[in-house]
């Protein structure tokens, strides 16, 4: 019998705890399970996309990533991507077991620059291992 693994209480911040760069080290990875908004710029750097593909319509390009798996929701008035999540709200790019992000030098500056920005600036939901 697997266990859930707690997800970020977006709802109760007052959850959250001040941040220390040491908690990442013993965290199951909780932020990777709040919503990551991407940028194409970020998309590029995944090596999802190419800077070729910036001439090309930006509903086009979300319309192509969600059926490959990788955008689950487009805002086309932002131009903003949502990278999509497994069925517990985990990030696609987060390895199940290990918890730790597949794509780490190459991750989104959402993710670079967590928790200085979220919903919680300063604070993370930090979910010991």
């Amino acid at each position: 019998m697997s266990r859930k693994i707690p997800t970020a209480d977006i709802d109760n911040l007052k959850t959250w705890v001040k941040y220390k760069s040491s908690h990442c080290q013993t965290c199951r990875g909780t932020c990777c399970s709040l919503p990551v908004e991407v940028y194409f710029s970020d998309l590029v750097r995944m090596g999802v996309v190419d800077e070729f593909e910036a001439s090309e319509p930006p509903k086009k390009l979300a319309k192509r990533l969600m059926k490959e798996g990788v955008v689950g929701h487009f805002n086309h008035k932002g131009e903003v991507y949502t990278l999509s999540r497994y069925s517990n709200d985990d990030c696609i790019y987060l390895d199940q077991k290990t918890r730790l992000c597949i794509i780490y030098e190459k991750r989104p500056d959402t993710c670079r620059n967590h928790p200085k920005i979220g919903p919680k600036p300063g604070h993370c939901a930090y979910q010991p291992k």
